[in-house]
């Protein structure tokens, strides 16, 4: 991890607070992901009854393949953003409205 805070052990420059920041973000952001994920995958997969205490065969296929989806939505999305992004760089809109 001495990349991500901007050197190594021998770094006479310190902690680069920048980079903290930006871990710090990244690290809130895949928090929320996930968060997200176990939310929207155990409502739709787990019973509130819970009778076992290991996922039955039906609840972890509809949690595996809850996992594939959210993760390709996901993927999907970010592209179509970037795709967004950088159109909107070149034309000066976004999404076919002008900034």
């Amino acid at each position: 991890m001495t990349s991500l805070f901007g050197g190594g052990a021998h770094s006479s420059q310190g902690l680069n607070p920048e980079r903290i920041e930006i871990a710090t973000a990244e690290i809130e952001m895949i928090t929320d992901v996930f968060n997200r994920l176990v939310s929207v995958c155990h409502t739709k997969c787990i019973g509130t009854r819970y009778t076992e205490g290991d996922l039955n065969k039906g609840e972890s296929v509809c949690v595996d393949r809850c996992v594939a989806k959210f993760f390709e939505v996901n993927r999907k999305v970010g592209e179509r953003m970037q795709q967004l992004g950088a159109n909107a760089q070149a034309g000066g809109s976004f999404g076919g409205s002008t900034l």
